[in-house]
């Protein structure tokens, strides 16, 4: 995971890249989307599902992403409502 410019402002001890493994904050999985910074993402911080301290990305529960990774085919559109 590489974390934005946003989240590295406001706390410069972040690392440039957080290796894939437990302590990632992007939970068990990741989707890209067009932009590199935003992504549909797991967590395990229940705080961060549809709040504003998920620095433009969406955050589900580790399970949920699962399913949703495991059924989408690459280039599918994402449509926000």
């Amino acid at each position: 995971m590489v974390p934005t410019p946003s989240m590295r402002e406001r706390d410069p001890s972040l690392p440039a890249y957080v290796a894939p493994g437990p302590e990632n904050p992007l939970g068990v999985r990741a989707m890209h989307l067009t932009w590199q910074y935003y992504r549909i993402h797991g967590t395990g911080d229940t705080r961060k599902i549809g709040r504003k301290s998920s620095s433009g990305c969406i955050g589900l529960h580790n399970e949920d992403i699962i399913e949703v990774f495991d059924r989408t085919p690459i280039g599918t559109q994402v449509k926000l409502i």
